[in-house]
């Protein structure tokens, strides 16, 4: 008798899990993704380049080079990239991150060698990423609706704008010798693949559906970006049953305080 109880209940716990299974796939699409069937094919087209070109490149790249090259290869391309952090922090009114961005700057390309050495985490000065998707944010910019882009991956329409002006701005790209230039390019790409070997991995493995997970995982973190780790709550929207929008009604000053914006941003 009891055998049959738990074999009843086991039943109608798979049956329940199957109803609300069913429940979430009546649901209507996403409203941060209408463009998901056109998205879920970009994100194929790039699992399968990753599969067959970056993946294996990045795996030989960790098994040659030493873990001490790899750090200061990652370590110069850092450096560059708090060039540009520094100059959103000035477009976002962050003088007090703009001031430390230029302090690692100068500390790791001078007595770093170019940034090779991070001297400048080792003086425990912070290191702030900025770049101007979220400085288009900080001016009231709304997201617009998620995209993968191929090769790029996850984005935002205001996200992939403002990876096309920190790509043209980029200090690689200033570069006359063209060689030079694409060189730097697939290190930077590599060097940055090889990074996230283990996360990729563990994200196929664990997720039932890796391109929702990554959507949701791109789409919060970019949120912490752009309010520096100090997001609002949901309470804090207009409406509890839409979603939140990248850009909230408040934004967060050079001080660290909430600042209305002019008028609210729609998602």
């Amino acid at each position: 008798m009891v055998k049959v109880w738990w074999r009843l209940r086991l039943g109608l716990l798979i049956a329940a899990s199957l109803l609300l299974q069913g429940c979430a796939s009546l649901k209507g699409p996403d409203p941060t993704d209408p463009l998901e069937p056109l998205n879920r094919k970009v994100t194929a087209f790039n699992d399968m380049a990753d599969d067959v070109v970056l993946r294996p490149v990045a795996v030989i790249y960790g098994q040659v080079l030493p873990t001490v090259v790899r750090k200061g290869i990652g370590n110069f391309f850092s450096n560059q990239s708090d060039v540009m952090s520094f100059f959103n922090s000035l477009a976002q009114l962050k003088l007090q991150a703009a001031a430390k961005s230029a302090m690692r700057v100068g500390i790791n390309t001078t007595l770093g060698l170019g940034g090779i050495i991070d001297w400048a985490t080792e003086l425990k000065i912070d290191k702030h990423k900025e770049d101007f998707g979220q400085t288009m944010a900080f001016w009231g910019v709304s997201s617009g609706p998620y995209v993968v882009l191929p090769f790029f991956g996850p984005s935002t329409i205001r996200d992939s704008l403002g990876l096309f002006i920190d790509n043209k701005t980029d200090v690689n790209q200033q570069l006359k010798d063209a060689a030079a230039k694409n060189m730097l390019t697939l290190l930077r790409l590599t060097d940055k693949r090889e990074r996230y070997l283990s996360l990729s991995d563990a994200v196929k493995q664990a997720s039932l559906d890796p391109y929702t997970f990554t959507r949701d995982a791109y789409l919060q973190k970019r949120l912490n970006d752009i309010y520096d780790g100090n997001p609002p709550m949901l309470d804090d929207f207009e409406d509890p049953d839409q979603p939140a929008p990248m850009v909230a009604p408040n934004r967060p000053s050079a001080t660290g305080n909430q600042e209305p914006l002019p008028q609210t941003p729609k998602p």
